[in-house]
């Protein structure tokens, strides 16, 4: 008996030397990735993210995503306003006798689909070119009677106009009802456009605004504008509006309740809401003071002179154990593209192994219970 519990206590000390050095895991422990962060050629950088370090990385590059600007919102005529390319009908009255304009019987001359030239001017018989762009279609009939006078004096106008290119706007995908809007008057705003669209499509995560105007492109979120009312822009003709799906996302890995890519459900993504997206961290499994977060920098954030990491490759550490590292990753943001890391706890492999001894334990005590 003795004999046999030597042999199997030596058993027992090497397979526990051996199960912690060749048991296969599901993620690495934290100091096997990050212990060679201290060779004099180690390629990436370390950060433990706490409250001190916090204020320093807000001033470095962002990355993993385009950084769009946005415009705040303006005040605008309440009418339309015509411009070049717009279609007018013009209308004049004229009661006297032997009118230049008018017909016997017929008091009305109507001058349709008269369009704006691209110089902003329209053609009126007997007078010539008017400069109407610009102008309300009030504003143009009044332009426009002052002009017959000369030569109609007792001439009345009216003015109606119908929108052309410059004064519609595009909404493009993303919505019920896609498609080119006529602008009612100067104060029609984004999300004016997209209610005349039907409204956001319900199955896009975390909707997108890009506007784009004269060659350049602006971003925000809807849930932007609907929060704050000087972020809904008001629109110029020509515009184009496109709605779309965030395409932000971050990659867990590691002892992480589940390994995936995932997309940003919201604007701001911190470490804590990462974390809680993921599932959580796995009792049995992971290693709460070993959560990384891993992000590449390009080369120009750590040139000379820029504030940014020592290293492009950058480990950002995180302690859920301790209140300090638990408010830090609540206002450490998440980068597109970014790798957060689950590492194992080393508890976990001497609980495998202890598994181990006691299933060799097991099959002894039921052999020596055989052999009695």
């Amino acid at each position: 008996m003795t004999v046999h519990l030597r042999v199997i206590g030596w058993l027992c000390v090497m397979m526990f030397m051996v199960a912690c050095s060749q048991l296969p895991r599901g993620a690495a422990v934290d100091k096997e990735i990050l212990k060679t962060s201290s060779d004099v050629e180690a390629d990436f950088a370390i950060y433990p993210v706490t409250r001190a370090f916090l204020p320093s990385i807000a001033s470095w590059p962002k990355v993993g995503d385009e950084q769009y600007n946005w415009i705040g919102a303006t005040k605008g005529y309440s009418s339309q306003v015509i411009s070049p390319g717009d279609t007018l009908n013009i209308r004049i009255w004229d009661s006297g006798e032997n009118s230049l304009l008018t017909g016997p019987g017929s008091p009305v001359a109507d001058l349709t689909e008269v369009r704006v030239t691209g110089a902003g001017t329209v053609f009126i018989p007997y007078v010539g070119k008017i400069n109407v762009a610009g102008r309300t279609p009030d504003s143009a009939r009044s332009a426009i009677q002052n002009s017959l006078e000369a030569v109609v004096p007792s001439a009345q106008v009216q003015v109606s106009m119908a929108e052309g290119r410059m004064n519609s706007v595009d909404l493009v995908g993303g919505v019920r009802a896609p498609g080119s809007f006529p602008m009612p008057d100067q104060n029609f705003s984004v999300l004016s456009l997209i209610a005349a669209g039907g409204g956001v499509d319900s199955g896009l995560k975390n909707p997108q605004i890009r506007l784009m105007r004269g060659g350049k492109m602006y971003g925000t979120s809807i849930n932007r504008l609907y929060e704050n009312p000087g972020h809904d822009t008001r629109l110029r003709g020509g515009d184009k509006v496109i709605v779309e799906a965030d395409e932000r996302y971050f990659v867990s890995m590691g002892a992480a309740g589940t390994q995936s890519l995932y997309p940003f459900t919201k604007d701001e993504i911190s470490a804590t809401d990462a974390v809680a997206i993921l599932g959580g961290v796995n009792a049995a499994r992971a290693n709460p003071k070993g959560i990384l977060i891993l992000r590449e920098y390009p080369a120009s954030a750590v040139r000379p002179g820029v504030r940014g990491p020592r290293q492009p490759r950058v480990v950002f550490t995180l302690d859920l154990t301790n209140a300090d590292g638990l408010f830090s990753a609540r206002n450490f943001s998440i980068n597109s593209g970014d790798v957060v890391l689950v590492t194992e706890s080393p508890i976990n492999g001497a609980r495998t192994v202890l598994g181990l001894v006691g299933s060799v334990f097991g099959v002894f005590n039921t052999a020596n219970n055989a052999a009695n």
